[in-house]
Formats: structure tokens, C-alpha cells, sequence
């Protein structure tokens, strides 16, 4: 308890240095004054050896009277102190994953759909105050999760996405941008923010992504793009064995920048190039970054003062002392 004491004017500590200098003045003053002297008998004094006893008790209540009055003045107090966390600025964000073949090229470790979803999921968990949603997009696209709050969620449909063949091969940028705009335009939150990777060119979809980024910017909402995939060539799936499985080989990386660009300019984002696993984490760490959520922090702050405890203490001491005074000291004084 006493480690949480607080002083609200701890300058009047100061006055008990020079309470301790006149405690120090005064006890030398009594030495002077008691000096020794030699008698043949102390049987007239014998009344009296109680009284010279006790009688430096009336300095001691005196001066802890004193001690306790300035403690009382300093203030002391114990102050609870509780923090109220409010969002002020809710942040609404859709990711819309590119889960074409092409995703699962190897230029990232151990695939560029493996890459992203961990670095994905570490975005998620940064962002405590807003919600997020999910989009897939390879030919065509779906809401893989609406627009939540839950996290665990989100976490696991993100371990649930995979390449399986289910929606149809290719990339449709448009459909995929325009999708996760359906999934946001009603949204109440005061900023709305659509994270779009993809690893290839527009090549899928009846919607296109110029189209889909007007819409996007008529209802506010803005798109950070990401273009995934190293420069040069890429070992990926080229076709597929008679077992089912992918045969790899070195497929050049072709990535429609220019248009990732314009969808990015136009909705008031930015656009990205991530062409290693450490690029792309440092990508949506600069995009954490640039989308805060703003948060007001409420402080309450609960003095318990404890000076009259003093007060009270000082008083009754000082009473003692006149009453031992007026008292028991009274013929010796």
C-alpha cells in the first residue's frame, strides 16, 4: 500500500529537514542546560526521577505533532487511476486474395498463396479495432467472409483457402475488386479500404476493373493493390500429370501493373510490388501503417487522501501533550 502513495505538494517535504535541524539544535541546547554537578544525596530528588524520566516523552509528541502536520500539508494520497479505451474511427477492410493456379508458383516460400496467407494473418491480428472481410478471386470471385469483428474467423477462413478448382481458373481482377466494393458499400464505418492481390493480368470475368474501381471510388472506398511475383521467370504449374497433380516449369511472371496502378490512383491507394516473402511482409506492415484507427484513450483518475489522517494524529498528539503538561508534569514544569 505504501509504495502507491503519492505526494500532491511534495515541496512541503522540505519543511521536515528543518524540523529535523531544530530537533538536532534543540537537543544540544538540553545538554548544555543538564550539565553534571556533585551532591552528598539524592533522597530530595527522589519524588521526582519518574518525572525526569518521562519528561522528554512531551518533545517527542511534540515533535512527531509537528512531522505529522507537514506530512498532512504535502498530501498524501493514493490515486486509482482506470483507462477507458474508446474507438472514435472504426476502419472496415476487405481482402480479396487472387487464388488462381498461377498462385501457387514457387518465387515465394513455399508458394505465393502459402506466403500470403501468413502474412495475412499477422495483419489481421494487428488490426484489434476494426473489422475485416474476406474475397477469392481466380475466373470468377466470392465473399469467403463477410465484413466481422471476430478475428478467429477471418484467421480461419484464411487457413481454409486453398487452390482446388471449385471456381473456374484465371483472373479477374474486375470481379474480384467488384465484389469486395458489394461487400463494403453499405458500411457505416467512417473508412473503408478494399487490400487487392493479384499475381497476373485481367484476363477473366465480365466486369472490368476500371469499372469496378469507379465504383469502388463513388462509395469511398479506397484499394491498396499488390502485385505479386518476382521479376523475370517463375517455376509454376504449366499443366497437370495424369494423377492430378501439377507439373512446374518456368513460366515468365506477367503482372498488369499499369492497371493495378490506375485502380490504386484512382480509389486514392497505393499500389505495391512484393517479389520476395519479405517484401510482401513489409508491404502490409507500410499498409497497417497508413490505415490507423483512430483511438481515444479516457482517463479517470480517484485521489484517496489521507492528510486528515495526519491532521487528526497531530492533534490528538498535541492534546496528549497539554493534558501530560497540565497534569502529571505539572510541578516538575
Amino acid at each position: 500500500m505504501l509504495e502507491n502513495i503519492t505526494f500532491n505538494n511534495p515541496e512541503f517535504l522540505w519543511l521536515a529537514v528543518i524540523l529535523f535541524i531544530i530537533i538536532l539544535i534543540d537537543y544540544k541546547l538540553k545538554n548544555v542546560k543538564n550539565l553534571s554537578f556533585k551532591i552528598s544525596s539524592i533522597k530530595s530528588f527522589s519524588n521526582k526521577s519518574l518525572k525526569v524520566k518521562f519528561f522528554p516523552l512531551l518533545n517527542v509528541l511534540r515533535f512527531t505533532a509537528l512531522f505529522m502536520l507537514i506530512v498532512a500539508l504535502a498530501r498524501p494520497q493514493i490515486i486509482d487511476v482506470s483507462i477507458q479505451t474508446k474507438k472514435s474511427r472504426g476502419i472496415d477492410i476487405v481482402i480479396a486474395v487472387d487464388v488462381s493456379s498461377s498462385m501457387l508458383a514457387q518465387d515465394l516460400k513455399p508458394n505465393r498463396l502459402e506466403a500470403l496467407k501468413e502474412v495475412a494473418k499477422e495483419f489481421v491480428n494487428d488490426r484489434i479495432n476494426d473489422r475485416i472481410g474476406l474475397v477469392v478471386y481466380a475466373g470468377e470471385s466470392y465473399t469467403k467472409t463477410p465484413v466481422t469483428s471476430d478475428k478467429s474467423i477471418i484467421i480461419n477462413s484464411i487457413n481454409e483457402i486453398i487452390f482446388d478448382g471449385i471456381i473456374e481458373d484465371g483472373t479477374a481482377i474486375g470481379m474480384g475488386l467488384a465484389t469486395s466494393v458489394n461487400r463494403l458499400k453499405n458500411s457505416k464505418a467512417k473508412s473503408k479500404v478494399v487490400i487487392l492481390l493479384t499475381d497476373g493480368v485481367n484476363n477473366s470475368g465480365f466486369i472490368d476493373p476500371n469499372t469496378s474501381a469507379d465504383l469502388a471510388t463513388s462509395f469511398g472506398i479506397k484499394t491498396y493493390t499488390i502485385g505479386l511475383g518476382s521479376n523475370g521467370n517463375a517455376r509454376a504449374p504449366i499443366a497437370l500429370n495424369p494423377d492430378g497433380s501439377f507439373r512446374y516449369g518456368l513460366t515468365k511472371v506477367e503482372i498488369d501493373e499499369q492497371l493495378l496502378k490506375e485502380i490504386a490512383l484512382k480509389t486514392g491507394g497505393l499500389y505495391f510490388r512484393a517479389t520476395d516473402n519479405e517484401k510482401l511482409k513489409e508491404i502490409y506492415d507500410e499498409i497497417n501503417k497508413l490505415e490507423k484507427t483512430e483511438v481515444e484513450e479516457l482517463k479517470y483518475s480517484n485521489a484517496k487522501e489521507f492528510y486528515r489522517l495526519f491532521v487528526l494524529g497531530a492533534v490528538i498528539l498535541i492534546l496528549i501533550e497539554w493534558i501530560l503538561k497540565t497534569t502529571f508534569f505539572k510541578s516538575f514544569i
